[in-house]
């Protein structure tokens, strides 16, 4: 039998005490009734003897005290899923959002997700197609991997996660690919740039969309990436799909966690985050993977602007400490108009030496990458030095990588956010511009992948 408190104590912004509560659990539902009828929904923070602390999902304005009653409904925050979410646009907290039916539930799942043993842990190692170069060609995005996006306000994340969505595949499989899309604390204009993006190009068939507004109460912002994760959980663990989960702000959630830490009067840690930052990111992270004897996968793409374009700053520097890699957007290239402006010097993927090669993409991946990264590093420093010293200081060589750099954020990087490059595609770019350099200088290429690629491009202009 359910049990309801009319002893509310007090309530601080998104947090309300009741006391004299019995067998109450942590995490459990609290419906919270109003003299008019009206029901708040939260959930149980912390249990101190016969007090519980509760979190407000909808925010604590308007609440008597004196007069509502909160009720324990004895079980923790779920999310209904079935095969029939692909396509359907939901809300933070997975009410549907798109005026279609509820869904009609398989199961109810807790949004925390069940625990991974380490040992049931595959490793990921199978190449995933964005159709983006700088990312596949050179920061290989792998199967089970977590890379997250690292950005700035003002630059154009949000397109790079709609090209993303809209064109990642795994070649050769035919295991179905799905995307889960949880957006966290977004403006309504972007909210509705991704839903008309994803029907416009018919990637809603195979989406899933949490939508979290910027109106929307901050706690429900906690919730939304756990309800994305825990839906891209069932359909890869028991529909055996391939899924791309793509969050985006990490940032909003990290400072939904700061207002809630602030509430609950908690010694703050570094720039007033909580502590347990690093362990609260790490919760969500962590669900992404490959499971031994399971054909589905997740991989996580969580998109995040640094604040003040830091990337010391607690939340991008946590998330690179639990993730796979980063890709960083650079302003710099943003201004001179290479489209998407990844700065591929910087970024990382960590696990790209696992997706590339014969049988995954092609036997001259790993050569052709480690060649253009050397060229575009040092033509970048052969660019600096002719705009301090003048290009009469330069010698021919280095005019040489220069001019690569410049073709290379041209050609290669800037390919807009409506083109789809196959991985042939990407690393035949990649070859025509290694052309521009004398062959003496490519030293980290094997001599038969020399003859093949570049003296065949070479005869043939």
């Amino acid at each position: 039998m359910l049990k309801e408190y009319k002893s509310i104590k007090e309530i601080v912004g998104p947090l309300m005490l009741v006391d004299g509560v019995e067998g109450v659990k942590y995490d459990e539902l609290v419906e919270i009734e109003q003299k008019d009828g009206d029901i708040r929904r939260g959930k149980v923070l912390e249990i101190n003897r016969d007090k519980a602390l509760v979190q407000l999902f909808e925010g604590s304005q308007g609440i008597e005290m004196s007069t509502s009653k909160a009720r324990f409904l004895g079980r923790s925050l779920t999310l209904a899923v079935s095969e029939d979410m692909l396509g359907r646009v939901f809300d933070g907290m997975g009410n549907p959002k798109d005026g279609g039916a509820p869904i009609i539930p398989e199961k109810r799942l807790d949004i925390n997700g069940q625990p991974i043993n380490p040992a049931a842990r595959d490793y990921p190692n199978e190449f995933i197609e964005t159709g983006v170069s700088a990312i596949d060609g050179l920061n290989t995005l792998v199967r089970g991997q977590k890379l997250p996006v690292f950005s700035a306000s003002g630059l154009p994340h949000a397109e790079l996660a709609a090209q993303i969505a809209r064109q990642a595949k795994v070649i050769g499989s035919d295991e179905k690919f799905a995307v889960v899309f949880g957006a966290i604390g977004i403006t309504y204009e972007e909210a509705e740039f991704f839903m008309s993006d994803f029907r416009r190009t018919g990637a809603i068939d195979r989406a899933v969309l949490f939508m979290n507004l910027a109106n929307d109460p901050a706690v429900e912002r906690i919730a939304t990436p756990r309800m994305a994760l825990t839906a891209a959980e069932y359909l890869a663990f028991e529909k055996d799909m391939h899924v791309l989960v793509i969050l985006t702000d990490i940032t909003n959630y990290a400072e939904a966690l700061r207002e809630v830490s602030a509430a609950r009067r908690e010694v703050p840690g570094r720039r007033g985050y909580p502590g347990y930052l690093y362990t609260d990111l790490a919760t969500m992270y962590e669900r992404a993977g490959r499971i031994v004897g399971k054909k589905g996968s997740i991989t996580q793409i969580p998109i995040l602007t640094m604040p003040e374009e830091d990337k010391t700053h607690p939340i991008p520097d946590l998330t690179g400490y639990i993730t796979e890699g980063q890709i960083i957007l650079s302003r710099e290239l943003h201004k001179k108009g290479v489209i998407p402006p990844i700065d591929v010097l910087p970024s990382l993927s960590r696990l790209k030496n696992k997706g590339i090669g014969e049988g995954k993409t092609r036997a001259d991946h790993a050569d052709n990458m480690n060649q253009l990264f050397s060229a575009y590093a040092r033509g970048k420093e052969a660019k600096e030095l002719s705009a301090i010293l003048g290009d009469a200081a330069l010698s021919p060589v280095d005019r040489l990588y220069a001019k690569f750099a410049e073709e290379f954020e041209k050609e290669y990087v800037s390919q807009g956010f409506e083109s789809d490059r196959s991985i042939e595609k990407t690393l035949e770019i990649g070859w025509k511009l290694l052309t521009i350099l004398p062959r003496s200088e490519m030293k980290r290429i094997r001599d038969e992948y020399l003859e093949k690629y570049y003296d065949t491009i070479k005869k043939e202009d």
